[in-house]
């Protein structure tokens, strides 16, 4: 049954995400706002409304293993595995302007859940000051992209807007069971084998939660929408350590377990900063880089597979 209950959450958290996401987009173009802005925000954001509703989840059932691990290896998967594949179908154009703001925003969140990481626990204080960081970010974002909307997204009918907010509220409902279903059957399946909360919450749970960002990105890339797709991968990431880690301890303050702070928190910060060397140059992701980046995620599974073997 444990193993049951993660599958149904994984497909509750795909097709939640998916209708999240569909719904805002629609709103999104009724308002008129920019691609690579639909993308930082109500993709990345959407998208990654799983991750939040699975560490809140995780946190109230005293799993700070899968709350952690879910935030950090989500970060990891959406650089490597997520923008790896992107890049793999169709070669991504960076906008230099935007990496610049968005990447530096990036750096520097990273560089703060590094350090609170190893602080060893993170309190509501930290919480609030992550969300209120979160907040001027989205401000200043849609602030300095005012004026940059495509014009098409002026013609949607306001009759749209209702069938779209509730799509959103499914989609939204959808994805709470999911998490609820894949929390309760990680947890009891690491029990169960052995295996620590947190290698669970770092590929089974992490992985699983990035499923919407997997899909949103590949069909972004195919249908040609390069700034969605990078745009979807440094929203989600931004938001997975300011919005979902911030909100989770605000909730519930957390302990860090010992593993995350020794190995995964620096794979995540090196996974930055390979996002950030093969964005700038030639200020494009190449399909070669994007070949190495799913390479590197792999050879990161499979240590911590053969880990948990030993």
């Amino acid at each position: 049954m444990d193993y049951i209950y993660i599958i149904v959450g994984l497909i509750c958290l795909i097709i939640g995400g998916e209708y999240l996401v569909r719904g805002a987009i629609i709103i999104a173009q009724k308002f008129n706002i920019s691609p690579m802005i639909i993308g930082l925000t109500l993709v990345g954001f959407g998208t990654s409304t799983p991750e939040l509703v699975t560490s809140l989840q995780a946190a109230l059932n005293d799993a700070p293993g899968i709350a952690v691990g879910n935030v950090v290896g989500s970060n990891i998967a959406n650089i490597l595995l997520i923008l790896g594949v992107a890049a793999i179908i169709t070669p991504i154009a960076v906008n230099r302007p935007s990496f610049k703001r968005d990447g530096t925003v990036l750096v520097l969140a990273t560089s703060l859940c590094v350090g609170v990481i190893l602080y060893g626990s993170i309190g509501r204080i930290t919480g609030a000051a992550f969300l209120v960081l979160l907040t001027a970010y989205l401000v200043g974002t849609i602030y300095f992209d005012q004026g940059t909307a495509e014009d098409e997204g002026t013609d949607t009918p306001s009759t749209y807007l209702g069938p779209a907010a509730l799509t959103m509220f499914a989609g939204l409902t959808v994805t709470i069971f999911g998490a609820k279903f894949l929390v309760n059957g990680a947890i009891s399946v690491a029990n169960g084998l052995g295996v620590s909360e947190a290698v669970i919450g770092l590929t089974v749970v992490a992985v699983g939660t990035s499923m919407p960002e997997l899909v949103t990105s590949m069909i972004a890339a195919r249908k040609g929408q390069v700034e969605v797709a990078l745009g979807n991968v440094i929203g989600s990431n931004i938001f997975n350590i300011l919005g979902i880690l911030g909100a989770t301890v605000l909730v519930k303050p957390l302990v860090v377990p010992m593993e995350i702070a020794t190995l995964d928190i620096w794979v995540m910060a090196v996974a930055t900063l390979a996002l950030c060397w093969v964005a700038i140059t030639g200020w494009k992701v190449s399909q070669r880089e994007g070949l190495l980046l799913v390479t590197a995620y792999v050879g990161y599974i499979g240590y911590l597979v053969l880990n948990v073997a030993m």
